[in-house]
Order: structure tokens, then sequence, then C-alpha cells
């Protein structure tokens, strides 16, 4: 059986809710901007396949064998359940917040497809790249150019993805792609879409590839799926559902933490959770 984890804790559906009160695009933005100077991060666009993908990085970076990249969840994808939103930057950047809460190494933040200003633009000029096609092949395919080009960058040899809800699928697919992947985490992660437009009774997302239909590539990645008893959003029978269909023995781990959200409180905690992760011991 797959094996589960169960942590003490310690001391809307994804972009659907209704959304009164949303900050502008600009605020948004400055937000993450802010975020990250408060750590002497900055940000940079990388532009790769059709999209130009923000990203945040240390001002100074010592290079090592050993990178941390963390992919940013869907964001502000819908304004309600029947209309998209015209941007889907996020209004919290979680996969930021994690990025700047790691106690120790190379870290670097990835944001997805049409964020952070890149809406209404070239292959961003509809909403289907938030929306159903979220986890479209081209999507994929450029977050992995953007990510060969960090690792260049902090000179590392092999990579920690660390998504973050629709992140995490994203994360899982270039992993599946690539064989300098030494360790998968998924936080609060959307890793079978299939299982999750059924469980919240919503639109199939055509055109996206589906994490779980690629478990024989990523069988030999060292996984740790990192789910909320308390998230709403995405539920923890996901992560089940895509642990459950490795062959036995090769099953990811699931940490569950009882009292956790889709949102709350993982930032709050990523020192003490990143900690507890073990270390990627490489690939067979």
């Amino acid at each position: 059986m797959r094996k589960t984890i169960v942590c003490l804790a310690l001391p809307g559906v994804l972009g659907m809710a209704g959304c009164a009160g949303v900050p502008p695009l600009a605020a948004r933005q400055q937000y993450a901007d802010s975020l990250a100077a408060q750590r002497n991060w900055t940000p940079l666009t990388l532009e790769a396949g059709p999209f130009a993908l923000r990203t945040y990085v240390p001002a100074r970076i010592r290079p090592a064998d050993m990178l941390t990249l963390y992919i940013e969840g869907d964001g502000l994808a819908w304004i309600t359940s029947s209309q998209p939103s015209s941007d889907p930057t996020p209004t919290r950047p979680l996969a930021l917040q994690l990025a700047l809460a790691q106690p120790a190494g190379n870290a670097a933040y990835l944001g997805r497809p049409c964020q952070y200003g890149q809406a209404g633009q070239g292959a961003c000029e509809a909403s289907r790249y938030w929306t159903r096609q979220r986890f479209a092949p081209e999507v994929v395919s450029a977050s992995s150019e953007a990510i060969d080009r960090l690792k260049a960058r902090f000179g590392a040899q092999q990579l920690t993805l660390i998504g973050y809800s629709g992140g995490a699928a994203i994360a899982a697919l270039v992993a599946a792609q690539r064989h300098d992947v030494v360790r998968l985490v998924s936080v609060a992660g959307n890793l079978d879409h299939q299982t999750w437009t059924r469980l919240q009774r919503i639109s199939p997302l055509s055109g996206s590839l589906n994490p779980a239909d690629y478990r024989s590539a990523l069988a030999g990645i060292p996984q740790w799926l990192l789910v909320g008893d308390a998230d709403r959003i995405v539920p923890r029978q996901v992560a089940d559902a895509y642990a459950d269909g490795f062959p036995a023995g090769r099953q990811p781990a699931v940490r569950a933490f009882p009292t956790y959200t889709h949102s709350c409180c993982w930032a709050e905690h990523w020192a003490e959770i990143w900690t507890a992760l073990p270390a990627p011991a490489g690939r067979p």
C-alpha cells in the first residue's frame, strides 16, 4: 500500500471563488517585487517558447551543484465559476514565499506563463493558458527551457523541483522529461487533474497534460506529496489517487498536515517543513 505519513501541525475551488476586492495587477506585481526585495532577490524575465516567464533569483549567487526551484500555482485563473480572470498573476505568490523561506542552499522562483503582466500579449492574448490548457505541452516545454537557463545561471547539475498547487503539475510534467531532477515535492499539488475536476464537478482541462499519465517516467524520482487535510481547493484525495496509481513499493510518500488548508500554513512554517524533508539521494 501507499505509505502515508501524518505530521502534527506546526504552531476558494482554485481561483474560482468570488474575487471581490482583488488587488489590481500593478499592486499584485508590486507585492511580489517587495517580497523578493526584502530578501535581496531580483526579478528576471526569461523568454521561453511563446512565453515570457517571470523569475526571481538572489541578487548574489554562489554557484552550487544543487538548485531548488519553486514553481508558482495557477494564480488568479478565474473571477467567478464562469468568468476567467483577465490576468492570472497571483494575489499571493505562495511559491515565491516558500522560495524566500528556504533556510539553506540555492533557491529560485519560476512564475507561470501569462502571469506578471503578460496576459493579453502574444500567446497569452486569450485565457486558455490559465484555464483549460494550463498544463499544455507548450507550457511544459517553455517551463523546462526556463529551468535550463536558471540551472546554468546557478552552475547547478541537479534539481529539486517544488511546485505549489497547479505548479506541482508543471513540476511533475517537467521532471518526467528530464534526467537531472533528483527530488520532486508537491505542496497542495494538483497532480491528477482528471480526479480533481471530477471531485470539484467542473469541466475537464482539455488540452492539458496530466501528471498521473506519466507515472512510469516519474517512478524513479523520490517524491514527497505535502497535503492539507483541511484543503477544499485541491483535496487530499487528488494526491492519494495519484500516489495509489504507482507500482507497489514505488508510491510517493504523502505527508498530511491536519489543520492546513490550500494556502495556510505552508509559508509560515516552510523552514521547518523543508528541513524535515529527506535529502535528495539521486536517481537510480
